[in-house]
């Protein structure tokens, strides 16, 4: 059976690049290039074969920072998504693994590198660039853990909260009775610490945020 991985990125070089890396390691490949987070969503409702892995970048048309990870995550929460960015600050790396990427690949690394850490991601390792800082902090490590231990059904609700959408249109939306969702609402702001939902909407735009911003 040969191995399914989704490409989400904008820039042809890079998609070039990253197919390069994988028919190093895997010659039965089937390779979906997407360039932009609707598509990859796009391609994973339309598919039934299982894909193995995401490749996605951190900025893309219609998304920005750990948002794409995060409705991947809502989507598909078993679904596993690694992170291909040219940003290689700790804080971001370490926020990627708390929000749940199955790694974070630097677009810095030369091919053969890129072939190896996608390899031991395919074989189930959480893989990050040797000689990352430990030192270096995550100053809203507490708060992303927050975010990143809501269930995928919370997720999904936080979406279309952070959407503008009342209960009753999420209710339809979701095909779950309005008051399932008002009990979901009440526990996404409980977990997160917060007290309306536009509190809550300003906080996962921070925590999602890749700013200061950088170049994929």
């Amino acid at each position: 059976m040969s191995t399914r991985i989704v490409i989400a990125d904008d820039h042809p070089m890079v998609q070039a690049a990253l197919r390069s890396a994988l028919v190093a390691v895997l010659p039965d490949l089937d390779l979906i290039a997407c360039r932009s987070v609707d598509e990859v969503l796009e391609a994973l409702s339309g598919d039934r074969q299982e894909v193995d892995l995401v490749l996605l970048d951190l900025t893309m048309p219609g998304t920005d920072g750990f948002a794409g990870l995060f409705l991947l995550h809502a989507h598909y929460p078993t679904l596993p998504v690694a992170i291909v960015s040219a940003r290689q600050d700790a804080a971001t790396i370490r926020k990627a693994i708390t929000f749940g990427a199955s790694g974070y690949i630097p677009k810095s690394l030369d091919l053969p590198e890129m072939a190896s850490a996608i390899r031991a991601i395919l074989d189930g390792e959480i893989w990050t660039p040797p000689r990352l800082d430990s030192e270096a902090a995550d100053p809203d490590a507490a708060m992303s853990a927050r975010l990143a231990s809501l269930s995928s059904q919370q997720l999904r609700i936080l979406t279309k909260v952070i959407e503008g959408k009342l209960n009753k249109q999420i209710a339809g939306e979701m095909d779950i009775a309005e008051q399932t969702v008002k009990v979901h609402v009440s526990a996404i702001l409980k977990k997160l610490g917060v007290v309306s939902r536009t509190q809550a909407a300003v906080l996962c735009e921070r925590l999602l945020s890749a700013s200061p911003r950088d170049a994929g």
